[in-house]
């Protein structure tokens, strides 16, 4: 009899291993929390971390007090979490100064003429009291004891190309770099591109041809990037990033990414295939270009969009309600995994249906080519 259940017990342990060995790592984006009560919010997250959600990467904006209330409740169930914070992107911030935002090719400021949509008043990464802000912002949430780190988002200048399937969302033709989209011409910018360089970008016909220029640009990026790595590692904390795909096909030409020259822990690209009108197997690409990117030193987990109303998706004319429907889901999933991936994370866990969750969760024990 006690051999029996010797046997039943070994086999338990194994199959347990087993499972935790070959589960595909899956983390989140989500934002909240509303007016979501405490037991609202642990019955959510319990309910997400049964469906195989290890982590978070959450969004309750810049308060302090929130991120404290959230992350102990994650805690409760065994949720990583780390606070999802813009950090270039600072819309209705009264501790920001207007002569910080980043002004574009025409002289407008994205402070009240922001490009594409109103939220995108882009701060300037070349100046220094911006830098001092988000590092004393950052950092005393970096102090929260549950929190286990940094998610940086928007570390990056508008869009000069807007990706591919959004063109006709805005009514544009983006063939070429645009003034009233490329930024930041500011002052500081400027004098600092000139000091460096002899060049005044002001006085060139084409800026876009300055390889100098761009460079100049992407290291502004990077900086800021550095800095705040430098910080939340002196926390014994994790520091990440949603990023564009890439880095070198799309993240640098369309937003200034140069982001495999970044100290952080961990890349999250937001491989969205529908915005640049492909396929799932474009998704592998990016995948395999960011791992090769990195010399697979850091991890890179692959941002999946995820359609909100699978049935609606054919005649839904805004690209920003299209991605992932439950019968590609499993492709995408696979084509992240044996490009190297990690792992993937779901924007958003809301957009998931029913279906959706079904593969999902037959996917993430599969032990693909490449599985980690």
């Amino acid at each position: 009899m006690n051999k029996f259940f010797y046997t039943i017990l070994l086999f338990l342990v194994v199959s347990c291993t087993t499972s935790n060995e070959t589960k595909i790592h899956c983390y989140a984006w989500l934002s909240g929390p509303g007016d979501a009560t405490d037991t609202m919010l642990s019955e959510k997250f319990s309910e997400l971390k049964e469906k195989g959600i290890d982590g978070l990467m959450y969004n309750a904006g810049r308060e302090v007090e929130v991120y404290k209330r959230i992350s102990k409740i994650a805690k409760e169930h065994d949720l990583e979490f780390y606070a999802w914070i813009p950090t270039l992107i600072q819309n209705n911030n009264p501790e920001i100064n207007k002569e910080w935002y980043a002004v574009n090719g025409l002289g407008e400021s994205a402070f009240d003429k922001p490009a594409y949509v109103g939220y995108y008043n882009f701060v300037c990464p070349n100046r220094e009291q911006v830098l001092d802000y988000l590092l004393n912002m950052y950092g005393r949430v970096a102090d929260i004891p549950e929190v286990d780190g940094i998610h940086l988002d928007y570390i990056r200048f508008p869009d000069v190309i807007l990706a591919r399937g959004l063109w006709e969302k805005y009514g544009l033709v983006m063939d070429r770099e645009y003034p009233q989209f490329d930024y930041c011409y500011c002052e500081k910018c400027v004098a600092g591109f000139k000091a460096k360089t002899g060049i005044d970008i002001l006085q060139v016909e084409n800026p876009s041809e300055v390889e100098e220029w761009k460079q100049y640009r992407y290291d502004l990026v990077t900086n800021v990037v550095n800095s705040l790595a430098d910080m939340v590692h002196s926390k014994n904390k994790k520091i990440n990033a949603a990023v564009f795909p890439g880095p070198h096909s799309v993240a640098k030409k369309i937003v200034r990414q140069e982001w495999d020259k970044w100290n952080l822990d961990a890349f999250f690209p937001m491989n969205y295939n529908d915005f640049y009108l492909e396929d799932t197997k474009w998704i592998g690409q990016m995948c395999n270009e960011a791992v090769a990117a990195l010399n697979n030193q850091k991890p890179v987990y692959s941002g999946l969009f995820i359609c909100p109303d699978p049935q609606k998706k054919a005649t839904e004319p805004d690209p920003e309600n299209h991605g992932l429907v439950p019968e590609e889901l499993e492709a995408a999933i696979r084509e992240s995994v044996e490009n190297g991936a990690a792992g993937i994370c779901l924007f958003t866990p809301d957009r998931m249906t029913p279906e959706g969750w079904k593969i999902l969760d037959k996917v993430l024990f599969t032990e693909y080519k490449g599985s980690k």
